[in-house]
């Protein structure tokens, strides 16, 4: 038997594009996606999957059980928003007070709602079965973590994953699929400079923390330039300085803060290296001390060769006038990492923007939004992708057939 779903995505699409709105009106933070949530576990019940709510306080997960055996494949989609005030005047902007959709999970939501519902309408076809994860505080790096501490990755064990996002800094034709690591590891930073306060008009019976620490930003630059290989990729990013509480008074202490990113873990241990030795020395040459914390958030996203071409085949059959990018690779963050390094797997961009329209806003902007017609085209990716591992009767060739019609 076979099944083409394309002709179902264009029928449908109207409605999966209003349920985005209807997300995209209502956002919330992490851990708080109790409305979002709500309409994924109301969804998935309506379809028949198996439902459990409250994974990893606000995630929720879906086993849609095929009538025959096969692998487990895991979709994962992220439901947060950030708190970011929006400057869209559409009428499905945020509704919420300094809280909106500025990334696109308002469509990964929608759109892994939507393979669902296509998929479970072939339950008896189906050969395995399909784990639909929908998880809370992506933005916050903690989502994925705290589902997978629950047990989300158990009972069953996935055998493959695969999650998609949209990507704004692309039009829309154009996918990025990258094989291994290609999103990059981050972790955040914070210098407390000690030094010792005194009056604004007497400097020099002061050791000033707010001078330490000003050279010590500067400092940081020349580890990236100076000490990372230049066909390494990494980043160093100060993005908090706060010292200082009157304008006459200079203060005993400034903290800097800041990210780290980078694709490597000898790259990792280098920064962290260089940055204490740079911070400590900085500090004592201003007659100061310096102390170096460092969090790591996550590590990189890493795709699975073998599944990574696998899809760029399928999908090159489907919809041969698909730009295929191989070689992409953002210092953007995303803990469909932690996923990815416990079962094999990829995480594909789909390009989503329309500047033509003025849809090119990126990512985390107040005016971020895209061309909605990404949403039919990533679900017929992914369902795509899903059926190729449990659709016995699924072939490309019969849906590049009716994408072309």
């Amino acid at each position: 038997m076979t099944t083409a779903f394309t002709p179902l995505i264009t029928a449908r699409q109207q409605g999966w594009i209003a349920r985005r709105r209807d997300l995209h009106r209502h956002p919330e933070l992490g851990f708080q996606e109790v409305r979002t949530a709500g309409i994924v576990a109301a969804t998935l019940n309506r379809l028949g999957l198996e439902v459990q709510t409250g994974v990893g306080q606000t995630g929720v997960v879906g086993l849609l059980e095929g009538g025959h055996d096969g692998p487990t494949v895991l979709v994962r989609a992220d439901m947060d928003a950030l708190p970011i005030t929006e400057e869209n005047t559409t009428d499905y902007a945020s509704q919420t007070p300094g809280v909106m959709h500025a990334c696109g999970h308002d469509a990964h939501t929608t759109i892994a709602l939507a393979v669902a519902e296509l998929l479970s309408e072939h339950r008896a076809e189906i050969a395995g079965r399909v784990k639909f994860i929908f998880q809370p505080a992506e933005e916050l790096g903690r989502g994925a973590n705290a589902m997978i501490d629950e047990g989300v990755l158990e009972h069953p064990a996935p055998d493959v994953a695969l999650g998609l996002h949209l990507w704004n800094e692309s039009p829309v034709g154009v996918l990025a699929l990258t094989a291994g690591p290609f999103m990059a590891g981050a972790g955040d930073f914070s210098i407390r400079v000690e030094g010792r306060g005194g009056h604004g008009a007497a400097p020099h019976e002061t050791r000033d923390p707010i001078v330490a620490a000003s050279a010590i930003v500067s400092a940081l630059q020349t580890v990236i330039t100076r000490s990372v290989p230049p066909v390494e990729r990494a980043v160093i990013s100060v993005t908090s300085f706060q010292a200082g509480t009157a304008f006459n008074v200079i203060p005993s202490r400034a903290e800097l803060r800041g990210t780290i990113r980078m694709f490597r873990p000898e790259i990792r241990a280098l920064l962290e290296a260089r940055m204490r030795e740079v911070t400590q020395g900085v500090a004592a040459a201003h007659g100061c001390t310096a102390e170096l914390e460092i969090r790591d958030l996550m590590p990189p996203v890493t795709n699975d060769p073998a599944v990574t071409e696998r899809l760029r085949r399928l999908f090159r059959q489907i919809r041969p006038d698909l730009e295929q990018v191989t070689d992409m690779y953002t210092m953007f963050a995303e803990d469909m990492a932690y996923f990815l390094d416990a079962v094999p797997g990829t995480y594909f961009f789909v390009g989503s923007s329309d500047p033509a329209r003025g849809l090119d806003y990126p990512h985390h902007h107040p005016r971020f939004d895209f061309d909605e017609a990404v949403i039919p085209l990533a679900v017929e990716l992914m369902t795509a992708a899903v059926a190729s591992y449990v659709l016995p009767g699924y072939t490309a060739a019969d849906e590049a057939a009716t994408s072309a019609n």
